[in-house]
Order: C-alpha cells, then structure tokens, then sequence
C-alpha cells in the first residue's frame, strides 16, 4: 500500500499537478488538504476518470480535504463526531482494506496571542479523544495531512527565530506530541531519523530556492502498521512545478515481508489487511 498526503492550496488550480502524480506514482490513496471549493465545484469526474474513487467535504475559499482511494472505502466517516461543530471540512476518515485512514487538515492558528491559536491547541486535544474514541492503537491505522506544526528543530529552518510561530511554538508542538503519543509513529522520521527535509515553502523571499521551509505535513502509522513501512519520502517535483501549491507532496510505502518459499500471491500471517 501506496499512501500520499498534499496540501493542495484550491483543488481546482492544482488539479493538473494532482493528476499527473496520480498517474506517475499510483499511490492505493492519497490525502488532499485545503481544497478550498464548495463540495458541488469539487473536480469529481476528472479524479474518477484517472482512476480513483474520491470523499471529499469543503467550503469555497478555505479549508477542506478530500480522499482518493484506487478501490472504493468500506467506511467513511465525515468529521470529529456526529452533529454540529464536527469539523468535518478538517478530518475525513476513510477506512481502506481494513485500515482507518485520517486526513487532517489541522487549524494553522494565525498569532500565538490570537483565539485562533488556543483554538488550534484544543483541536489536538480534541483529536486525541477522537483517536481513543474511534481507532485502537494496537490495530493498523493512519493519520496523515497538514498537522501545522514543526515537532523539532531540525522541521524548520533557524529554528531559534520561530520560536513565537504558532507552527512552532512550544505549546503547540507538544500539543501535536500529545496527540501522537495516543500511538502513531512519524514514518518519515523512522526512515530518514536525521534528514533536514522540508515539506513546506512559502511563496515569498525565494523560500524554495534559499530551502526556507517547514515540514509540517506528516504521515503517522500505528506501531503495526509503522513495522511494515519500508520507504517515506518528500517530492520536490510538484513544489517546483510551474503555479505550483506552496506545499509539496509526502508518501510512505508499506510493504508485508515475504517469508521464505512464499510466492507474491500468498498471504503471510503478517498481512496487514
């Protein structure tokens, strides 16, 4: 299984990029955050013609995620919980060959002084109810998106002049660790434990071109599923396309181990799904 994650930054403008990623790399899914189109303006057929089913929920000009799967999902579920302030154009479950996968698009917080951003701290507290609500960490599952936060120094560039940035501010930082230590595992970071690799640039001061970045887009597995995580990595290819998003795309390989004497059509006792 083949898992992607890309801040968007408007669906409809990056359509293109999308597409092409899809049918260059095939991921099995892939999480798509700041859609920023009203749910009747989503793309639908486009996506369905290269291949993919899509769940989506958004709102015109800001916020929203969608999921793309190759097979359609035995399971959906819009939203922190049923009925009002569910956030649901933020978290979209999507449970794939048995696995819940959860697409975030976590609020950015605007100033550490604004409401914004203690709002922001009590949506991670509210998504660790949600995790111990609805997943068990003993089980495979997947938590990928836009998290807005840096964990660590090594997630920022001159780490020591952002420590007042709401994407790395102590409290939110450990406000995401927090939610992370319900039981999900950084893959990237399991793979790659020293690596300087950005996952976000902004559009101004040549951030790209002077590497000016934050990673902040993440994939997180449960320890089962973590153990089969053989590869994670950043593309830098849509970040230096042409009107490009200003976040790139992030994917994790999740492989079964063949034992001995197995053939690739048969299932060992490991088999994630």
């Amino acid at each position: 299984m083949k898992i992607a994650t890309y801040n968007v930054n408007s669906i409809r403008r990056r359509l293109p990029s999308v597409l092409e990623w899809l049918a260059q790399h095939q991921p099995d899914v892939m999480c798509l955050q700041e859609t920023k189109t009203s749910d009747q303006d989503f793309p639908v057929e486009a996506v369905r013609q290269a291949g993919y089913c899509v769940t989506f929920r958004g709102g015109k000009g800001y916020n929203g995620v969608a999921t793309l799967t190759r097979r359609e999902p035995e399971r959906v579920m819009h939203g922190l919980h049923e009925g009002p302030d569910n956030e649901d154009v933020r978290i979209l479950q999507t449970v794939v060959n048995g696995i819940p996968i959860i697409n975030t698009y976590v609020p950015q917080g605007n100033r550490i002084t604004s409401e914004k951003y203690q709002f922001k701290l009590e949506w991670f507290k509210r998504i660790r109810t949600y995790f111990e609500k609805y997943l068990d960490p003993r089980k495979p599952a997947i938590w990928a998106g836009d998290v807005n936060v840096a964990p660590e120094p090594i997630d920022v560039y001159h780490p020591d002049r952002r420590v007042n940035d709401v994407d790395f501010h102590i409290d939110a930082r450990n406000a995401y660790k927090q939610a992370l230590a319900w039981g999900f595992i950084d893959v990237f970071r399991q793979i790659h434990p020293n690596r300087i690799q950005y996952t976000y640039w902004d559009y101004f001061r040549n951030a790209l071109e002077n590497n000016w970045g934050w990673r902040i887009d993440h994939i997180l597995a449960t320890p089962p599923l973590a153990a089969f995580c053989v590869d994670s990595d950043v593309d830098m290819a849509p970040r230096r396309a042409p009107g490009s998003s200003d976040h790139t795309v992030v994917w994790a390989q999740f492989n079964e181990p063949q034992h001995p004497g197995t053939g690739s059509g048969e299932r060992t006792s490991a088999h994630i799904r």
